[in-house]
């Protein structure tokens, strides 16, 4: 109970000094506020970042690879003229893959363009046209607001039907079902047949709300293939067997390719984890960076805190000789600007994570950015750490001062 007593007193004595010096108190705590500003806009910024990153990573299926001319894994050393030589993957592949292949479900050829996509007078350009296999919602999960995907049926007879993505949707059919409408794409006529589920854009700002889905059968009619290399999306019976199937297909692949045992693959089999691994290094820079800007910030925000408080320690010389001759110990004097030091800091804190909602809101709108409460939590957590840190030589200064020469101080 005398420890509490202790512990109240001294929250009420740093409060009143705070208050009676409330300009310098502001002052003060101006570089925590920028510090604990830093932290959670970096944190906000990194978790935004680092979540539309899995969540693209996700669409990519960890169960399913992808044959394709090109490697995913680049970087410095990469050279091209390797690759551009190979010959395309052609959507025959898929057929053979189906049918050689145990440790697989399913295998869809898919290839894009770009083109523009007009209702009526309302035009979309850049949109991309996906032709795929009918196959495709067995490899990859796809999510239907209104309508359906097109059947075997439509693509074996290269039918004029399209799946369209939610923005699309939006933007050319306002007050409109767009379900049985007919669309043009580059003067082609196709009838609407589905909507996909809203997904939000990717980095790039496109992502499957800013796609239009047809059968690859009509892609080629109307688009070609003789000029295009496809990709061969598979899906593996389990993540568990995706080496298995790597190796599986390496082989079928090399067969259908008629390939001499002496000569490298002439094809990339790419997956979800490769991705992920050429991009680690790079989440680690944005973090280390994110680390040294924030410990930065809170050094400049602590120094400042330890300079006010061996100020305020000069200031009350004669007080605290006062408290010591009438029987207050060290470990009062010292708690008692620790806890100034902490409360200055707090007071930064709540300051700089009302900036940071306001900073989270205006990020938001170019990136994604999040700001979850154990963020909140860890930035109170730093600012209690930052008043310990940097007010302890303060404090201790003041709990190991001599009583008499503390009175004789003028």
């Amino acid at each position: 109970m005398f420890f509490l007593q202790e512990i109240g007193e001294s929250i009420r004595i740093a409060l009143g000094a705070i208050n009676s010096n409330k300009l310098r108190s502001i002052l003060t705590t101006l570089g925590i506020v920028i510090g604990i500003t830093s932290v959670t806009a970096m944190a906000t910024v990194i978790n935004g970042i680092e979540q539309n990153f899995e969540n693209e990573l996700s669409e990519l299926g960890a169960d399913v690879l992808y044959v394709e001319k090109w490697p995913w894994a680049t970087g410095p050393g990469f050279k091209w003229w390797n690759y551009i030589n190979r010959p395309d993957i052609r959507a025959e592949l898929a057929d053979v893959i189906e049918a050689q292949s145990r440790y697989t479900i399913a295998a869809v050829p898919v290839v894009n363009t770009s083109r523009a996509v007009r209702y009526g007078s309302k035009t979309l350009s850049g949109v991309s046209i996906e032709g795929a296999g009918s196959r495709y919602p067995e490899v990859f999960v796809v999510d239907m607001e209104t309508g359906r995907f097109y059947s075997d049926i439509e693509a074996r007879a290269s039918r004029n039907v399209c799946v369209i993505g939610a923005r699309i949707a939006t933007e050319l059919f306002p007050v409109e079902e767009p379900v049985g409408k007919f669309v043009r794409i580059s003067g082609i006529r196709f009838q609407v047949i589905g909507v996909l589920e809203r997904k939000g854009s990717d980095a790039e700002g496109q992502g499957s709300d800013m796609v239009v889905q047809i059968p690859i059968s009509t892609f080629k009619n109307h688009f070609g293939l003789s000029e295009r290399s496809v990709s061969v999306r598979v899906k593996v019976v389990s993540s568990d067997d995706v080496d298995v199937a790597k190796d599986e297909l390496t082989g079928i692949l090399r067969a259908a390719r008629k390939q001499d045992a002496r000569e490298e693959n002439n094809f990339e089999i790419n997956e979800q984890q490769s991705l992920r691994e050429q991009l680690a290094p790079v989440k680690l820079t944005i973090y280390l960076i994110g680390v040294f800007l924030t410990a930065l910030s809170l050094l400049v925000g602590g120094i400042g805190v330890m300079n006010i408080m061996f100020v305020s320690v000069k200031e009350r010389t004669r007080e605290i000789g006062i408290r010591k001759a009438i029987g207050a110990r060290r470990r009062t004097i010292l708690i008692q600007f620790l806890i100034e030091a902490i409360a200055i800091c707090i007071i930064g804190g709540v300051l700089g994570v009302g900036l940071a909602l306001v900073a989270t809101a205006l990020i938001n709108a170019f990136i994604p950015a999040i700001l979850p409460l154990s963020t909140v939590a860890i930035a109170f957590v730093i600012c209690v750490l930052v008043g310990v840190v940097f007010g302890l030589a303060p404090a201790w200064t003041a709990a190991k001062s001599e009583p008499i020469e503390a009175l004789r101080y003028e």
